[in-house]
């Protein structure tokens, strides 16, 4: 079974990629936090890191070896300057890749900003049993994210079938 009938509250982390953000200003952060309690799960951490694959790869595998985190939602870094590194520091990170994420996500976005779409790396995969999805960095990309992508994936209830109840079966080998 791949659906529940109630909700399952799920502990996320909120990585917020920035080389000018602050804590003060990171309206990208606040909204996936503010989204992600609002569906009734829980923020267990929350981070806000230069763009510096070895720190941003330290932080998520911190995350992802804590056994009592669900998911990892990270905003930043994936564009197409040469100081965007968020894929190339969490993609080998990886046991799975979830390329339909990326591939949704640019075509819903593509409705909203045309062709710039296609400077978008966002991407998501499974790590250690743990969900990682990776957004740009703008408040709009998070919000298209998480309302037309992750929140229902995230939700148990979500027919035919849903990533938060397939949490129990991640690990198996």
């Amino acid at each position: 079974m791949t659906h529940a009938a109630e909700p399952i509250a799920l502990n996320l982390c909120v990585l917020t990629v920035s080389d000018s953000r602050t804590a003060a200003d990171d309206t990208s952060g606040d909204y996936l936090v503010d989204a992600l309690q609002a569906e009734g799960h829980r923020l267990h951490a929350r981070a806000l890191l230069p763009d510096d694959r070895y720190r941003l790869r330290a932080q998520v595998s911190q995350w992802i070896a804590d056994a009592s985190v669900d998911g990892i939602l990270v905003t930043g870094g994936t564009g197409f300057t040469g100081r965007d590194s968020t894929p190339e520091a969490l993609l080998p990170l990886l046991d799975k890749e979830m390329p339909g994420f990326g591939e949704l996500f640019r075509a819903l976005s593509f409705e909203e900003i045309g062709t710039s779409s296609l400077q978008s790396r966002a991407f998501a995969g499974l790590a250690n049993g743990t969900f990682l999805f990776c957004l740009p960095g703008s408040t709009s990309a998070c919000r298209l994210g998480w309302e037309r992508l992750i929140r229902a994936q995230l939700d148990a209830r979500t027919r035919p079938c849903n990533l938060a109840a397939l949490r129990p079966r991640l690990r198996e080998r």
